[in-house]
């Protein structure tokens, strides 16, 4: 789909994302600021239809910015569900991230098969300061992976893309933070 069309769809989609996921009140990120509103991934990430429609989008953008990617890498634990619903709209097997190598079973810290010197993109759910994002691409690029883009579900905009740009990591993000409050605003001004 291209043109009105896929606009309209991605609209729709941002609208039933921000209902879903977007609260209001006072919250503190895992970046240590605290916000007036935050995207609760595990709302969007545990309904099917938002997680399938995420996912083809997901896939769609992976092929776009990354079309040598071998394979998709999630996270743990916040986009593995993301990373799934991506590969299999794409058909590209996914790697999962662990936030630390674990003292038991494989002792592994890149959970699936691989190669060493593959082109995986990362996916992610929500980037405020890419801290979380910056610890998987030393992981992977640890691993003998290699990673120049990463896709998220919404970029807050507070620092995420600057952080990963030094690390020579490019973000592609679904949605930016200002579209998703301009429509809960119900404005079409994204930084009104």
């Amino acid at each position: 789909m291209s043109g009105a069309g896929a606009d309209a769809e991605r609209g729709a989609l941002g609208e039933r994302l921000v209902e879903a996921a977007l609260l209001e009140g006072d919250f503190l990120l895992r970046s240590g600021r605290r916000s007036r509103y935050y995207l609760d991934k595990y709302r969007f990430e545990t309904q099917p239809e938002l997680l399938r429609a995420l996912g083809d989008r997901l896939a769609a953008a992976a092929a776009a910015v990354e079309p040598e990617a071998a394979r998709l890498a999630g996270p743990a634990l916040g986009a593995v569900a993301l990373a799934a619903s991506a590969a299999m709209a794409s058909g590209l097997p996914f790697i999962i991230v662990r936030g630390e190598t674990k003292e038991y079973g494989t002792g592994r810290r890149i959970e699936g098969p691989f190669e060493s010197g593959e082109v995986v993109c990362l996916v992610e759910d929500v980037v405020t300061s890419g801290g979380a994002l910056a610890e998987a691409v030393a992981a992977v690029r640890e691993a003998g992976l290699v990673v120049r883009h990463a896709l998220c579900v919404v970029d807050r905009e507070e620092g995420g893309a600057d952080a990963l740009a030094r690390i020579g990591v490019r973000l592609h993000a679904l949605y930016r933070a200002s579209e998703l409050l301009a429509v809960r605003a119900g404005t079409d001004n994204p930084r009104g």
